[in-house]
């Protein structure tokens, strides 16, 4: 990761105060520059345009999203004895992270339901997600009622409904409690409890 002392890092992160001060449309290579500490000319030396920043922001807060499940350690064992003690150990890194870092948290809704995201996504690089992936996998394996589900709205919906509600946080729209967070969960995993259980043994047929 970059140093977050180094330029380019600090032009990044005050882009992304940019766009949660002035919106997407409303964010300017100046109001960047301002925020940062350098000039229009030095920070066109780090980014070609105002698309390639926004992007490039994307792209630094995504990947620190990513890390917070490489540092997560959710064992099937566990999965099968606590499922929804096990789900909630993943979420809620996830969650905090976005509570705790409301300039990235805004810009990350706004970018995502911007009409960039579609054309960007397209060729988005996720494998830095692959410690994740490898989780679902995990929870799939464990419990073969999630297949019955279309694995990519289930998580698409848990992890973007997730930004949204710490976005309503950081906005001051909902407490920063516990409560709040208890009740963002519940209802993101509601009807969840019911594919988490295991697979009954099949039994064998008699012998004719």
């Amino acid at each position: 990761m970059i140093a977050l002392d180094d330029t380019r890092t600090r032009i990044i992160l005050a882009a992304m105060k940019a766009v949660r001060q002035y919106g997407l449309e409303g964010m300017r290579i100046q109001n960047v520059s301002d925020l940062a500490g350098v000039s229009p000319g030095a920070l066109y030396r780090y980014f070609e345009s105002k698309e390639q920043l926004i992007i490039e922001c994307f792209t630094y807060v995504d990947k620190q999203a990513a890390e917070i499940f490489e540092r997560l350690n959710v064992t099937s064992q566990a999965m099968l004895t606590d499922p929804m003690g096990s789900v909630k150990k993943l979420w809620q890194p996830y969650f905090r992270f976005w509570v705790a870092h409301p300039d990235e948290t805004v810009f990350y809704h706004r970018i995502r339901d911007s009409a960039l995201f579609p054309k960007y996504d397209k060729h988005r690089d996720i494998t830095y997600f692959n410690a994740f992936i490898g989780m679902v996998r995990l929870f799939k394996k464990a419990f073969p009622a999630l297949k019955r589900m279309n694995q990519d709205l289930l998580w698409l919906h848990v992890l973007t409904s997730t930004v949204m509600y710490a976005k309503y946080t950081v906005e001051g729209l909902l407490p920063d409690n516990q409560e709040t967070e208890e009740t963002i969960f519940q209802l993101l995993t509601t009807g969840l409890s019911s594919y988490l259980k295991p697979e009954s043994p099949k039994k064998k047929k008699a012998d004719a």
